[in-house]
């Protein structure tokens, strides 16, 4: 077996030694497992784009359709698999664990491949697409039937139910954010992986993580507005990278 790269060997020696971690992870990842982007290729459903769907004006003008939709998404994430990359970061999360150190795993995806991965303290920005939440009771539950039956699903309490998501012009969930913001504050290393780095206020993590003091790594196909400020940039997809740094 060859040697690594030196951006990959000197990031690797620094994540074994860093005793705070946080990791931001995008749609990249999942894509690797079959999930089809928002903006990627395939993110169309029915000539309808994510932003004609993810929307509370759009479930208050026609719920079925909004949830005909997810139930198309959950049946997709259903037959996915966590993928190298996913599990790469649940194996440096025990890493990290092992020496006493903190991991932080904040992800802007929904679909909880990083828990089947085995990655446990997890912040998910946007929500989880196995919740379902009452739009009047504000009960939530636990969701994972695929697929979900009759459409709209409804509340014990007779209400719709609507899927624990954060949609466009929706607010993050507060603890969630701040969790992050802290986790972000209080890192020596941030890794950004798969994303393109412009959905907000998520994109601006790095930031705040930089801004305190943190190297900040880069890992994703393409190029993003944080490369400029990164310490490393290593192109290539989650699955390829990640396995190599552990």
């Amino acid at each position: 077996m060859g040697q690594a790269p030196p951006d990959i060997a000197r990031l690797r020696q620094v994540l074994q030694t860093t005793d705070a971690i946080a990791v931001l992870t995008g749609a990249g990842i999942s894509a690797e497992s079959g999930i089809p982007t928002f903006r990627g290729a395939g993110g169309l459903w029915r000539n309808y784009a994510a932003e004609d769907l993810a929307t509370p004006e759009a479930f208050a003008r026609d719920p079925r359709l909004v949830w005909e939709w997810y139930d198309w998404r959950r049946g997709i994430i259903h037959k996915a698999q966590p993928n190298p990359g996913h599990l790469a970061l649940a194996a440096l999360e025990q890493q990290a664990a092992g020496r006493r150190g903190s991991f932080t795993l904040i992800t802007q995806n929904v679909d909880s491949l990083h828990d089947r991965a085995g990655s446990r303290n997890v912040l998910k920005l946007h929500g989880d697409i196995w919740l379902v939440r009452c739009t009047v009771c504000g009960a939530a539950e636990r969701n994972e039937k695929v697929p979900l039956g009759d459409l709209p699903p409804r509340c014990r309490c007779g209400a719709l139910l609507r899927p624990g998501v954060v949609w466009f012009g929706e607010s993050l969930p507060r603890e969630e954010w701040e969790r992050a913001c802290e986790a972000s504050c209080r890192a020596r290393l941030m890794l950004v992986v798969g994303t393109a780095a412009v959905v907000y206020p998520a994109a601006g993590l790095a930031g705040i993580a930089r801004a305190a003091g943190a190297k900040v790594g880069i890992i994703n196909p393409g190029e993003t507005p944080l490369d400029s400020a990164a310490d490393w940039i290593l192109r290539g997809t989650a699955g390829e990278i990640l396995p190599g740094l552990l």
